[in-house]
């Protein structure tokens, strides 16, 4: 199998290494703009070009975007028009989806769009729990981190994060929002409060209080920042009877014993990856389960956990959140 990657940076290398990991004998093949990125690949042992149009006459079997969201329309939609199957990073707006969406069935060709927290063992459990317990819960959830510490090798100001269209609060919700509507359901109602209270350079705010009111009579309030100085992840799930922890790492699971009166650990990993350069909340397993999905979905093996059609409608919360008409 040849895989094409398009875009080199930090995320990219990290799906060559994953991609590597799966399966040693997948050729890789890199697209870059950037000299010294392209650079870094070859000094990996595989092969690079400057455009898309060079490297699909190596005729790759699929693709991983890992680009600027902002460019991943144009990008996409050269893949699909060359038959490529294509996972791509989170997209955060939604330039021509329907467009997308029906090129890629008109070429049969698989459009996948990544959600890597819906792979988070962690997640899953929770997500089984509050199903289990069938009826509405409560949920307290925190997620932040300083925005410059998210790439600290580079200026948070060179980062996609910057942009306001794609600014480092949106990403979180699109990180965040696409487990919390699988485990408590469509949004009935919404309230979003936001400023900014950094010196940070940017023209977006910086953090968000949300109240989320769910069909099914669940309620949450969610708090997203890109201010707080150690990375965080803390979120309370409960209900008369079920009372669930997480901080953010398969080491922070915990439910509650109504007998014991005790916070049980529940351990979802026989062993986890973690590399050291992010904070201790990304895991490893997660990008390569998704990434397998991705592979097994383009085999005809599996169906993929997420969707553009389930995107817009977590599109259409954080264009909600953010005040977007």
């Amino acid at each position: 199998m040849k895989a094409l990657i398009v875009g080199l940076g930090s995320m990219g290398k990290r799906r060559i290494r994953l991609l590597k990991g799966i399966d040693p004998s997948i050729e890789i093949i890199g697209v870059d703009t950037w000299d010294e990125r392209r650079a870094q690949v070859e000094e990996m042992g595989h092969k690079t070009y400057t455009s898309i149009s060079e490297a699909a006459k190596e005729n790759p079997d699929v693709a991983f975007v890992c680009t600027a969201p902002v460019a991943h329309y144009v990008i996409i939609k050269e893949l699909l028009e060359n038959k490529i199957n294509t996972f791509t990073e989170l997209n955060l707006v939604k330039d021509g989806y329907e467009e997308l969406m029906n090129l890629a069935k008109e070429n049969d060709t698989v459009l996948f769009l990544s959600s890597t927290m819906l792979y988070r063992g962690e997640l899953t459990f929770i997500d089984n729990e509050v199903k289990a317990f069938d009826k509405p819960v409560t949920y307290i959830y925190h997620v932040g981190q300083y925005l410059p510490d998210w790439h600290p090798w580079e200026s948070y100001k060179n980062f996609f994060v910057s942009n306001k269209r794609t600014n480092g609060c949106r990403e979180l919700f699109g990180i965040e929002l696409p487990w919390i509507l699988r485990t408590f359901g469509p949004v009935k109602d919404l309230y979003s409060v936001s400023d900014r209270m950094t010196g940070l350079e940017i023209d977006f705010d910086d953090r968000y209080f949300v109240t989320l009111t769910h069909e099914n009579g669940t309620r949450g309030v969610i708090m997203v920042d890109i201010v707080a100085p150690k990375a965080v992840r803390n979120l309370e799930v409960m209900g008369e009877g079920l009372h669930l922890f997480w901080e953010g790492n398969p080491k922070a699971l915990y439910k509650f014993n109504t007998e014991t009166k005790e916070k049980d650990f529940i351990n979802t990993y026989e062993t986890f990856e973690h590399d050291s350069r992010y904070s201790d909340n990304i895991v490893e397993n997660a990008y390569v389960d998704e990434m397998q999905n991705f592979l097994n979905v383009v085999a005809g093996k599996e169906e993929p956990k997420y969707s553009y059609e389930k995107d817009l409608y977590t599109i259409s919360i954080m264009d909600r959140i953010e005040g977007i008409e």
